[in-house]
């Protein structure tokens, strides 16, 4: 059996070593006398994925030392009083960043709620503000996902400069703030999704893919070309026994890779390890002020 050459993309590894390092920058503030980096988070409802986030976005914060406050409402809060809430930690001294954890309730206006929040304690990187800088290659709080695959690429020693990357899907938290970071590291960047003609023709010309679309392994390993990176953002149940799986055939394309996410343990944990460098980061912007 000929032996094969991929890299595993361990986001676990990696997210350790990024909460090993803020770990260390905390006590070390700690230690100065200074206060530490506050995080919030508002939870509406009792939906099994949000708690499970909020659990170790909490359990994270202990982990590095950050204080956290969770803020819980039942489904059936008004927009009024969340929008309170949010009004009442924009001016909290204490809080240095704070995330309402999506999604919201249907009679609660997600897009209102996030522009209410504070852009400067916005550690989601949703704001209107903070998204706008992003295009405008402006000082800004990055969206974590993308922010974590930037990370992963980097830390693993892939070069993205002068690659051609392929990003398939284009949602405001995903696909399209992942193309932009591509893009400003210097790929030549092409956003593919469902109404893509010849999809698998662009996916092959790819040296990176990032597969972000949502549908249980959707992409094939006649749509990636060998020796591509690939990164897969999506978690799915598989429809067949109900485990975790990404939006890429695994088993498949796993072969033809050089690079490759595992579904879980891939993007997943440097999406929460990137949540808490954007805290520190508004705690440190906030610092500065």
């Amino acid at each position: 059996m000929e032996e094969q050459h991929y890299q595993l993309l361990d986001g676990k590894a990696v997210s350790a070593q990024m909460k090993k390092e803020m770990a260390e920058e905390v006590a070390q503030i700690k230690a100065a006398g200074g206060k530490i980096p506050h995080l919030a988070a508002i939870l509406v409802g009792h939906d099994g994925g949000s708690e499970t986030y909020v659990a170790s976005k909490v359990k994270t914060c202990q982990e590095i030392g950050f204080k956290s406050t969770l803020i819980r409402f039942e489904e059936d809060v008004t927009e009024e009083e969340l929008l309170r809430k949010v009004d009442e930690l924009n001016n909290d001294p204490d809080v240095d960043g704070f995330i309402v954890q999506l999604p919201l309730p249907k009679h609660i206006s997600e897009q209102k709620v996030i522009e209410a929040i504070d852009y400067r304690k916005d550690v989601d990187g949703f704001h209107p503000l903070n998204v706008a800088n992003l295009w405008l290659k402006q000082p800004c709080t990055l969206p974590c996902t993308p922010k974590g695959i930037i990370r992963m690429l980097q830390r693993a020693g892939v070069e993205i400069a002068g690659k051609r990357a392929v990003v398939i899907g284009r949602s405001n938290i995903v696909g399209l703030p992942v193309a932009k970071l591509l893009l400003d590291a210097n790929a030549t960047v092409t956003i593919a999704h469902s109404r893509t003609r010849n999809l698998p023709e662009v996916t092959r010309e790819a040296d990176i893919l990032v597969v972000a679309i949502g549908r249980p392994r959707f992409v094939t390993a006649d749509m990636v070309r060998p020796g591509a990176v690939v990164i897969d953002v999506g978690v799915n149940r598989d429809p067949g026994t109900g485990k975790l799986c990404g939006d890429v055939d695994y088993a498949a394309v796993e072969p033809l890779a050089s690079v490759i996410t595992p579904v879980p343990g891939g993007v997943g944990p440097m999406t929460i390890a990137c949540l808490m460098e954007n805290t520190v980061e508004c705690f440190l912007r906030k610092m500065e002020r």
